[in-house]
């Protein structure tokens, strides 16, 4: 059983406690509970390894009362691609930050949009923006949500996501947006403050392993009822290709 926990372990980069490798265990068909995992786990010397960030913050320039918050913290919709959560955050390297753009559907957590920049030019949320509508092949409106960053309320994003239903977080209240910016301080917590990252390209190499071969892919959820967030979606789809079947 502790070759299991170790095997568990080590695939999650070591990110996973007690409560996710019990429940990779339990979808494996292994019973056993959470404290006999987490005695093992101790026995072993392992634990999950969070790493704190260093905290920074940014102050959102424009509070006008005409951007509405449509989300309202309704953080689970029902189906793929209704709402999109979107925010920046920076990463500390050698050589200076470079900056971390993601979007984020909603149903899955999954991220399906992110772009990693020198600088904080509207633009690059811009080609984020257009990564995921091309992803996702949207032809339909969506709610997008953000916060009140110079980028989200310049003239080039809102062109961007004119066929769009825009949502601003409220005014100094971060916990609007809490999915995205919680994804954002798990990315920094599980794997990039891990490093001492030189510059740029490395950075990019680090987000895109992190991403794209392991929150996306393998990272069981809570939220997605500990299913990887691509998996979350697959069993979506397949329930709907069911039920229609039987409609039709």
């Amino acid at each position: 059983m502790k070759q299991k926990i170790q095997e568990i372990y080590d695939k999650s980069h070591q990110n996973y406690g007690a409560p996710k490798i019990t429940k990779q265990l339990n979808k494996d068909g292994e019973a056993i509970a959470e404290r006999t995992v987490g005695i093992y786990m101790r026995q072993m010397g392992i634990k999950a390894q969070w790493i704190k960030p260093f905290t920074h913050t940014t102050i959102d320039p424009d509070f006008s009362l005409k951007l509405k918050n449509i989300l309202d913290e309704q953080f689970n919709p029902e189906e793929p691609n209704a709402v999109w959560v979107s925010d920046i955050t920076y990463i500390v390297t050698v050589n200076g930050f470079v900056y971390l753009t993601s979007i984020m559907n909603l149903f899955s957590r999954k991220i399906i949009g992110w772009i990693l920049s020198r600088t904080l030019h509207a633009q690059h949320v811009v080609d984020c923006v257009n990564l995921a509508k091309q992803k996702r092949r949207i032809d339909k409106p969506l709610v997008f949500h953000n916060d009140r960053g110079t980028q989200y309320v310049s003239d080039a994003f809102k062109e961007a996501t004119v066929d769009f239903i825009n949502s601003y977080s409220k005014k100094g209240y971060p916990w609007d947006n809490a999915c995205i910016e919680s994804f954002h301080a798990l990315i920094k917590r599980e794997w990039l403050n891990r490093f001492v990252i030189l510059d740029y390209q490395r950075a990019y190499r680090l987000v895109f392993e992190y991403i794209e071969t392991f929150y996306n892919t393998v990272r069981i959820h809570s939220h997605c009822n500990y299913l990887s967030p691509d998996q979350y979606e697959e069993e979506f789809l397949e329930k709907l290709e069911k039920s229609l079947k039987i409609a039709g």
